[in-house]
């Protein structure tokens, strides 16, 4: 029997009424840094594996990756942006659609709301405050206790995150997972590019460029290397309003080097070029809830330098060199090590293969599919 459209429309109407999951997908209005990867690869794994529950994508209207709000086929929604559609836009999108359960990826969630999941990655505005804003640190030292407060289950990206969260927000153990972050499956190795563009022997650093991830030991660093020859590629967003005035400092210090350059951000296409035909990849970062891009280097078959933080440990174990990100002497020692010794690069390499594999986006979906189902 066929219907008529107006039928049709009705029917469409009553099934998004009773929606079981509403993903709030703000990440798709911003630059992508490991936070949005991490909504994104989520929510296209989530996409992919789902078989049981209704699931709806929503959006401010201003997206900035539109081929991937396509493709999740999300519905962008309200006059609002950035922490205000959060907080007011969202909530009037949950009362409408009938309270349903939403969680989210890479940004907060309405505290007025509480049949909520919550992704929080690390306490970066905790402990390293010079690497956001002033504005940013006071939100969040405010939302989160009350949204983790208002919410049913939080989620975060390792053990080391989860055990930070439950020692600092008081979190009873059983009211939060980790569901690692993951390898998007495009980072594989590209070794056919452009001369012309990429033509020297270089090391890659690819970040936000924030206080904490340490660009100015990397540019100390650099300069104490024994290869003056080889180039330092950096990649990463400047945003002031977010990391604050002492990423504008780090990019003078860029500039006054003409080894490096600083290329901004890059679409993936590039960034896998980039990845796959770097002699390493270093990323001595003071801190970090997970550290997504050594395992997207290491995707593309870039040995990797990163420091020996917990975390790192946790998730890279004996796949990278651990350096002491606070004594540039030790990093520039550990990059020429890799650089001049081209066993250690090939082992590696091999090491850094088998370990990517180990952060599946579908089995990191599974596990969250699993932990959304017990709260619908």
């Amino acid at each position: 029997m066929r219907l008529c459209a107006v039928c049709k429309n009705r029917m469409e109407i009553k099934y998004n009424d009773k929606l079981n999951l509403t993903v709030a997908s703000r990440f798709l209005t911003q630059g992508i840094t490991g936070v949005q990867r991490y909504g994104i690869e989520m929510s296209r794994a989530l996409k992919k594996i789902n078989k049981d529950i209704n699931m709806q994508f929503i959006s401010p209207k201003k997206v900035l990756h539109e081929q991937i709000a396509e493709d999740l086929n999300v519905v962008k929604y309200g006059l609002f942006k950035g922490h205000l559609w959060d907080q007011v836009g969202l909530l009037f999108y949950l009362k409408k659609a009938g309270n349903p359960l939403v969680m989210n990826f890479a940004n907060t969630l309405p505290i007025l709301y509480k049949n909520k999941i919550s992704a929080i990655h690390d306490i970066t505005h905790v402990k390293f405050p010079q690497s956001r804003s002033l504005f940013y640190n006071l939100y969040y030292k405010y939302l989160f206790p009350l949204m983790i407060k208002t919410s049913k289950h939080i989620i975060t990206v390792s053990e080391f995150s989860k055990k930070e969260l439950i020692e600092f927000y008081k979190i009873n153990e059983e009211d939060i997972s980790v569901v690692y972050d993951c390898v998007g499956s495009q980072f594989r190795p590209e070794r056919c590019y452009r001369r012309d563009k990429y033509s020297d022997n270089y090391i890659l650093a690819v970040s936000s460029i924030a206080y904490h991830k340490n660009f100015h030991g990397i540019i100390e660093a650099f300069s104490k290397l024994r290869n003056k020859k080889i180039k330092l590629y950096i990649v990463g967003g400047l945003n002031q309003k977010i990391f604050g005035k002492k990423s504008y400092e780090i990019l003078r210090k860029i500039k006054t080097n003409s080894n490096i350059r600083f290329l901004g951000a890059v679409s993936d296409k590039e960034l896998i070029i980039l990845y796959s035909n770097a002699q390493c990849f270093i990323y001595p970062s003071f801190y970090e809830g997970f550290g997504l891009p050594p395992l997207e280097a290491q995707a593309c078959g870039c040995p990797a330098v990163v420091s020996d933080i917990p975390v790192f440990r946790e998730v890279y174990k004996g796949s990278a060199v651990f350096c002491d990100p606070y004594d540039t002497f030790d990093v520039a020692s550990k990059i020429d090590t890799v650089l001049q010794s081209k066993y250690l690069r090939l082992e590696l390499i091999d090491k850094g293969f088998i370990n990517a594999e180990n952060y599946d986006c579908n089995k990191s979906a599974a596990k969250l599919l699993n932990i959304i189902k017990k709260f619908i």
